[in-house]
């Protein structure tokens, strides 16, 4: 509803007709794919720090002489009250523990995980999770220290996210501007707008007027998107 609203508004503003919104189909596939995209990221966001609370729990349990099948459990108990049931890391471990219950050994069931959530950093951890496993070393320490790198990457990121935030309010705020502008005009000096209107050279104008502001919010879009 949103994107067929911004739609329906661009063309009425900058064309007094609906007739173009039919032609901005693509666009409209492009803005909603990118959308998507945006939410899918918000989750795999919070997600991410989902994660950070539960191997940061995982490898306190480990320090404090439980195993790593039981280190699983108690990580559940630990984050349970920060998160609800139903939150994402929290069927994730229900899975696990269920799966341990079962006689699973730890490292399949980690590994199930990591197909699961197909996360980078969950990943990582699995594999030097594994891999401390087999070493038959100090094991605990390996793993703190895994733990350690995630987390601090994971806080970074979100450090620049929020040092970011502002700077994306600004960016949404100024993709709204032009149209505020229009809307003025047509409400106070509609004469003056006449001409862009009806006619092909007003169309023209207002077609590359319209070019460039894709082009800058395309740009304005990249500029503050940094992923680490």
């Amino acid at each position: 509803m949103k994107g067929t609203l911004i739609f329906v508004a661009v063309s009425y503003l900058f064309y007094e007709s609906l007739l173009p919104a039919v032609l901005f189909f693509p666009l409209w596939g492009v803005y909603m794919k990118e959308w998507a995209e945006e939410m899918a990221g918000k989750k795999e966001m919070e997600f991410r720090n989902q994660f950070r609370d539960c191997i940061q729990a995982i490898a306190a349990a480990l320090k404090a002489g439980y195993s790593a099948e039981n280190a699983i459990r108690e990580a559940k108990k630990d984050i349970s009250p920060m998160y609800g049931k139903d939150a994402r890391i929290m069927r994730e471990l229900e899975i696990m523990v269920r799966q341990l219950d079962m006689n699973r050994t730890v490292s399949r069931v980690l590994e199930g995980f990591a197909e699961r959530v197909r996360q980078e950093d969950a990943e990582n951890f699995v594999t030097v999770f594994a891999a401390a496993k087999k070493s038959g070393g100090d094991s605990i320490a390996i793993i703190r220290n895994s733990v350690k790198i995630i987390s601090e990457k994971i806080d970074t990121e979100k450090e620049i996210q929020t040092m970011l935030a502002s700077k994306k309010l600004e960016f949404q705020i100024m993709c709204v501007i032009p149209f505020i502008i229009i809307i003025y005009m047509k409400i106070t000096f509609g004469e003056f707008l006449e001409a862009l209107y009806g006619n092909t050279a007003g169309t023209i104008v207002m077609s590359i007027c319209l070019a460039i502001y894709i082009a800058a919010y395309r740009l304005g879009r990249n500029l503050i998107q940094i992923e680490i």
